[in-house]
């Protein structure tokens, strides 16, 4: 069973148990314990969430594809966390408040991601994923907890997690106050690319890329309109045209109609503490950090009030990006972001929630909103497929949700005025053992008022694929193959 590292210690309400055992003695009162098997062990979760998945009627219905479908995939392969990158952050819906999901968060992809990410923090960052894609993938984490001292583990990651905040803390003191440039996306506006001319428009996407990060450092720190309109915008303004023109060129060839991208080739400049419009892919914006509360934070074990146990790290977690049932996709715009699933369903309802549990061979038959129990030898999964319709113009919106939904899910059709854009599937698989599972003894993070309901579950996404490596999904995915990364 993988562990997370750190001192994992006593639950937080087996001390106070134990405090209120002794109080009791103390007063003269004898306290009988009784366990009735009608609560589950794990904290705040009743064992009437746990359902055994041979119990319930095959629920899963695909929609059918049409001739003209996308029937290609795109697997990026970005590990499993390996490197322990936890924190109880959302840059999405919570941007500068440190544990502002009052949860865990499990990411791999984009090495830098906190609560003050930023679009260009996102893009300075390394990553997990092999193929360099720098998007993030996060999720709540799933823990084991049954109440009990475990042994010590030896491997301390307190020291090493706070290196890693305070070198966080000073790239973003860095870049404070720094201006930054706002390009118009080209890979989105591409049409299919036939693929002889897949080289050819891979190394333009790639030259796109590589002029404007170095426009980018080249802005200084003090905007004044006509110094950076000579020394960066203009040059850079010159240089993509080139590269379009080419571009233009290329898929302008005998028989196919040119490609107008004089409109991509011009980026403007934001200056410091500007507010961005939404659809600039920098919505989110930079907001002060808000400070945290020193008893809100992860301890030794990455332990959250209410939100304790033994992190889980997934056997795997695989992340496929699918086509559209009825016809070809187009690419997503860097910087977008998606929301799968609600954490706070006690406010918000069910209106987006997902059916998301579900065990190894069961995968395209059942998916429910309850903790599944699975037979000998099936592993627990969460499957989350990620909404795919896109307005085609905002990277975000204010509730993070209207920019891009889902498609009909009896037609598989955008509604007018949205775009297929490539389906995100996260399928994270856990070697949960089954007698944990009969005791109800697993479960997801969530904010406190949720009670690790497992209707709760959701993921997050923000693209910082490289223009490159994203025209080169929708290729695979528009043409049929499987492609993996």
């Amino acid at each position: 069973m993988t562990r997370t590292g750190g001192r994992h210690q006593i639950s937080s309400r087996t001390k106070i148990a134990s405090i209120g055992a002794a109080v009791a003695i103390a007063a003269g009162v004898v306290v009988v314990t009784t366990n009735t098997g009608d609560q589950a062990s794990a904290d705040g979760v009743d064992i009437s969430q746990f359902v055994d998945i041979t119990t319930v009627q095959p629920n899963v219905k695909q929609v059918k594809k049409q001739g003209n479908a996308s029937k290609g995939t795109f697997t990026v392969n970005c590990g499993v966390n390996e490197n322990g990158h936890f924190n109880g952050d959302n840059f999405i819906a919570a941007p500068g408040v440190e544990n502002g999901a009052e949860h865990l968060h499990d990411y791999v992809g984009n090495l830098s991601t906190n609560a003050n990410s930023t679009n260009e923090s996102l893009q300075a960052a390394g990553t997990t994923c092999k193929n360099g894609d720098k998007s993030t993938y996060f999720w709540p984490v799933i823990r084991i907890d049954t109440a009990d001292e475990e042994e010590a583990n030896q491997v301390d990651q307190k020291a090493k997690q706070a290196q890693e905040k305070q070198a966080a803390a000073d790239v973003d003191a860095k870049k404070k106050g720094r201006p930054q440039l706002v390009c118009p996306d080209v890979a989105s506006k591409l049409d299919e690319v036939p693929e002889e001319l897949q080289p050819e428009v891979d190394k333009a996407l790639d030259e796109v890329d590589q002029v404007t990060e170095e426009a980018e450092k080249k802005l200084p720190a003090a905007v004044d309109a006509n110094a950076v309109d000579a020394q960066v915008v203009n040059p850079l303004l010159e240089k993509r045209k080139a590269i379009l023109d080419r571009m233009t060129l290329a898929l302008g060839r005998p028989g196919r109609q040119p490609i107008d991208f004089g409109a991509l080739s011009r980026c403007s400049v934001k200056k410091p503490d500007e507010a961005s419009p939404i659809g600039d892919g920098s919505e989110n914006g930079e907001k002060p950090p808000v400070e945290a509360d020193p008893a809100d934070q992860p301890d030794d074990n990455n332990e959250l009030p209410g939100n304790d146990g033994e992190i889980q790290r997934p056997l795997s977690a695989e992340l496929t990006f699918r086509g559209s049932p009825v016809g070809k996709v187009t690419a997503m715009p860097k910087f977008l972001r998606i929301l799968y699933g609600d954490a706070k369903v006690s406010i918000n309802g069910t209106k987006n929630t997902r059916d998301s549990w579900t065990c190894s061979g069961f995968e395209d038959k059942v998916q429910i909103a309850k903790y599944v129990i699975c037979p000998e030898g099936s592993k627990v999964k969460r499957i989350h497929d990620f909404p795919s319709c896109w307005d085609g113009k905002n990277t975000d919106s204010a509730n993070h949700r209207t920019h891009i939904v889902f498609p009909d899910a009896a037609t598989g059709k955008c509604a007018d005025g949205f775009k297929a854009v490539p389906q995100l599937r996260t399928t994270l698989t856990y070697d949960i053992p089954r007698d944990v599972q009969l005791k109800g003894q697993y479960k997801v993070d969530s904010f406190p008022n949720e009670k690790h309901n497992p209707v709760s579950d959701h993921d997050d996404f923000a693209n910082v694929m490289s223009q490159k490596i994203m025209n080169r999904l929708v290729n695979c995915v528009n043409s049929g193959k499987k492609c993996k990364e």
